[in-house]
């Protein structure tokens, strides 16, 4: 009993102890590893995947990400500091590369490493759409969701523990282990994934209006995802990410929003979808 009270104290003080706060919705969010611990490593995870792929340079649609990814970090840093943020981005190391892969994907990664894969181009069909997904990413990264997603799993398996030492009867035990994977994943994981990709689109649409690009587009590029995709998705409780008509009709209804987001920053006008 005396181990289990412990276990239980324990890990309540971990929680008590290891909060962060974001800083677009002011609330307290997990951070059981620190900024200063996660970003170095995920450098070093960047430069190795650099390393293992063909990185395209110098072409026109490489210069478009770094151009979009330039002027969404303005944008970001534009947002933080009216907000009471300055400094916020000092140990972030801004980089965007293109891949050279048929993959429909894009991903930011903790302090600001960017990469875009050619697969996902024709389905953005434009610059606009870049910056959405552009500002989808980065929204990401500044609202900490790695640094979330690994305290979260860390959370995980700790309960798991806890439960394991807390219950003596072998049969309740493996009963208890069987049903506490599949449900944290399903009622916690999941929704709390489904909840970070949600608050990226809301604050990634903020992002891309602020630096000159229609929010309009946000919900186009799903309708195209959507079918890009053939309808092959999980029903949402299962799935990491909400259903691409949820999104749709979230970016939909967000758009006027972020347009007068934007116009405190003086954008009463968007640049042109930009084709390429």
């Amino acid at each position: 009993m005396k181990l289990k009270n412990t276990v239980v104290v324990t890990l309540v003080l971990f929680l008590f102890m290891s909060c962060a706060t974001n800083p677009f919705t002011g609330k307290k969010t997990l951070a059981f590893v620190s900024n200063d611990q996660l970003f170095p490593t995920a450098f070093a995870q960047y430069n190795q995947v650099l390393t293992e792929s063909k990185v395209e340079a110098g072409t026109a649609r490489a210069d478009m990400i770094n151009r979009v990814g330039q002027r969404i970090a303005v944008a970001a840093e534009r947002w933080l500091n009216a907000n009471g943020k300055q400094g916020y981005l000092n140990d972030y190391r801004w980089e965007y590369k293109l891949i050279v892969e048929d993959v429909v994907n894009a991903w930011c990664m903790p302090g600001g490493k960017i990469v875009f894969y050619t697969g996902i181009l024709p389905v953005a069909e434009n610059e606009t759409a870049i910056a959405a997904i552009m500002g989808h990413e980065v929204a990401h990264a500044l609202a900490n969701h790695g640094q979330q997603r690994m305290s979260a799993g860390m959370l995980q398996q700790g309960l798991a523990v806890a439960g394991n030492l807390a219950i003596q009867d072998e049969k309740s035990r493996n009963a208890f282990n069987q049903y506490y994977g599949v449900g944290s994943n399903v009622l916690g994981m999941l929704p709390f994934s489904r909840s970070h990709e949600t608050e990226a689109d809301v604050i990634g649409l903020y992002l891309t209006a602020i630096a000159g690009y229609n929010p309009d587009e946000a919900a186009n590029l799903w309708r195209r995802m959507a079918q890009a995709s053939g309808g092959a998705a999980p029903p949402e409780f299962l799935s990491t990410h909400p259903a691409n008509q949820t999104r749709i009709d979230n970016l939909t209804a967000l758009a006027p929003t972020a347009k007068a987001e934007a116009k405190k920053f003086g954008v009463t006008s968007f640049r042109p979808l930009g084709k390429y």
